[in-house]
């Protein structure tokens, strides 16, 4: 899977069903490449189109359990491979690596607020890396 789709699952956890539009501006890519990622994650069954129900014009994308199941999954994999490699170093370097910790939410944080800096969408939430 494509860092660019990881990223647009990820995003719709974080913030709840959007837009494409909304969508392509967060991820950074045209909307169109968003249509066709969005159709290819749909047939994969990892999200779905829904009905806004403030504008019944308008069509959300939203993750469907198994995206989020697979959302989950990707990150314990990526954690634990990560937990091995912390493993391997002195104590004194992974202890420096634990004291990072919070610089490094923040950095997400300050990264999540320049991607959408209108705050999660109605009825969205927000849910740590």
């Amino acid at each position: 899977m494509s860092l660019t789709s990881l990223s647009t699952l990820s995003t719709l956890d974080r913030t709840g069903p959007r837009r494409i539009t909304d969508l392509a501006a967060i991820e950074g890519v045209t909307q169109p490449s968003v249509t066709a990622l969005v159709t290819a994650l749909e047939r994969s069954g990892l999200v779905e189109r829904q009905s806004d129900p403030t504008d019944k014009r308008v069509a959300l994308v939203a993750l469907t359990p198994d995206g989020l199941d697979y959302l989950q999954n990707r990150r314990r994999a990526g954690a634990e491979a990560f937990a091995q490699l912390i493993g391997k170093l002195p104590a004194d370097e992974a202890a420096a690596l634990a004291a990072a910790i919070p610089a490094l939410q923040r950095l997400r944080d300050l990264d999540n607020e320049e991607r959408d800096p209108g705050g999660r969408a109605p009825g969205g939430r927000r849910t740590p890396e």
